[in-house]
């Protein structure tokens, strides 16, 4: 089902889902390479947002304008939330997302993200803050509830319809999981039946079959991809191809996978610096590694070594041999 907000058209309906420090703005421009419905930044406080100097990286990570691209916000006040969303809209936001959905301690504990599922009367007002602050569509991600005993993401997404939220995306799973268990795409259905808006289904997809099944079970519009896109920048374009019938994508195998890898790993030295780009590019070159099925002396040498020079040598080397099963 194509699914458009404002003017960005996102079809076909398969996302990169923002993940705090690995969806960064070179990883979100790689997989808009290979073809994304959308994608989403990591997610960015809005006082944090608010306080960043100008032309920080802070700034500079949210691709702002960036074609197919949301911002998300979390927060846990309103007020910071609509200056920061007017903020990022007049930077050139097409889409702002609200995030009710990370279960992190760190997160939680200051009352945002999923801890804004306990109370919906708070949520409420920071979701009519953003929506009365902007012009540009506003979505929300969230959970299935803080708990088992709290599974109210059907009452939330109601009222976030009426509030103006004009797509829901749905990690099914609630707080309390975090990341255990399996996501209960059949759950998701439940919030497809309270709205009339788009509901994106999230949680443990992770090809095609997945991403097949989790639609059938939840109803859902349309899917979010978030950890099965580490080390295959390519497979939200694989999900569409099964699902849509879109073009297949064309997946780097051999020295094109290297090539692919040390482009990605060079742009984040560029975007982050030596030496903070070393360190997060680490968990990247690990992902491939692992895609690729690398291991050994070589695959230590990569990840441990302090010098950018000595890791595009290396790379090609761990890399190519594996080649055979980049695709598997």
């Amino acid at each position: 089902m194509p699914t458009a907000l404002g003017p960005l058209d996102m079809t076909p309906p398969v996302m990169l889902a923002p993940m705090a420090g690995i969806t960064d703005l070179p990883f979100r421009t790689l997989v808009s390479r290979f073809g994304a419905g959308m994608v989403v930044s990591e997610m960015v406080a809005s006082h944090d947002m608010l306080n960043a100097r100008p032309g920080s990286r802070e700034k500079a990570e949210l691709g702002l304008g960036a074609a197919g691209t949301a911002v998300q916000l979390a927060g846990r006040e309103a007020a910071p939330m609509a200056e920061a969303a007017k903020m990022v809209a007049g930077q050139g936001a097409q889409v702002i997302d609200i995030n009710m959905g990370c279960p992190a301690k760190k997160v939680t504990q200051g009352y945002s993200g999923s801890a804004l599922m306990r109370d919906p009367d708070h949520a409420l007002t920071l979701i009519e803050a953003v929506v009365r602050a902007v012009d540009v569509p506003v979505t929300l991600k969230t959970r299935l509830g803080w708990d088992d005993g709290m599974l109210n993401a059907p009452e939330i997404a109601a009222r976030a319809e009426a509030a103006g939220i004009r797509q829901i995306v749905i990690h099914g799973r609630t707080r309390c999981q975090f990341y255990k268990g399996r996501a209960d795409w059949a759950a998701i259905r439940a919030v497809k039946k309270a709205v009339r808006i788009p509901v994106i289904a999230n949680g443990d997809i992770t090809d095609g079959a997945t991403a097949a099944e989790a639609l059938q079970m939840s109803g859902a519009d349309g899917v979010m991809i978030g950890r099965g896109a580490q080390g295959r920048p390519w497979i939200l374009a694989e999900v569409a191809h099964a699902l849509y019938g879109t073009p297949a994508p064309d997946i780097p195998k051999g020295a094109d996978f290297a090539d692919m890898v040390m482009g990605h790993y060079t742009d984040m030295l560029s975007f982050y610096g030596e030496v903070l780009g070393l360190r997060v590019a680490r968990k990247h070159l690990g992902w491939f590694m692992d895609t690729a099925g690398t291991s050994g002396a070589v695959r230590r040498g990569v990840l441990t070594t302090k010098s950018p020079d000595a890791t595009l040598k290396l790379l090609p080397e761990a890399l190519r041999a594996n080649a055979g099963q980049v695709a598997a």
